[in-house]
């Protein structure tokens, strides 16, 4: 019994790396549509939302450390475009693609296509409560126990 719990053990964790890697378009899809990500950028954006199956994205949004905000973007946001992952938003000129890389069975790192350094983090999350920030605001200071020391 302990040989096949080892063998076992040792094809998952050798498994475990060929989760890694780049994402093509279908494997995004099955990967991320309908599920809850919170997420991380490198300017400092944050929050958790939902990318749903006709291309609408929904979601909490809070810019720069700043407030959060409810966000809904329309079916037909994000779309394919062969094998690339694209975002058409209203007011801009052009459409951007991006660069998907799954990091690990839970989340993946999006980019700019061919600007690596502009990603944002995902990461999958359980469920509606898991979008409740738990943690106090930035701008809410606790108050201090008033014992007459100051």
């Amino acid at each position: 019994m302990f040989t096949r719990v080892l063998i076992v053990s040792a094809g998952l964790l050798a498994a475990a790396p060929a989760l890694a890697g780049p994402m093509g378009a279908d494997e995004a899809r099955r990967f991320v549509v309908g599920k809850l990500f919170s997420f991380n950028c490198f300017e400092g954006t944050s929050g958790a939302g939902r990318i749903h199956g006709d291309g609408s994205v929904s979601g909490v949004v809070r810019l720069g450390g700043g407030g959060a905000r409810y966000v809904t973007l329309p079916p037909g946001t994000l779309r394919v475009r062969g094998e690339a992952v694209c975002a058409m938003m209203s007011g801009m000129p052009f459409e951007t693609c991006f660069d998907l890389y799954r990091t690990d069975a839970q989340s993946f790192r999006g980019s700019v296509a061919g600007l690596s350094f502009a990603s944002c983090q995902f990461t999958r999350r359980g469920g509606r409560a898991e979008m409740v920030r738990t943690s106090m605001p930035r701008n809410i200071k606790p108050e201090l126990a008033s014992s007459g020391a100051q």
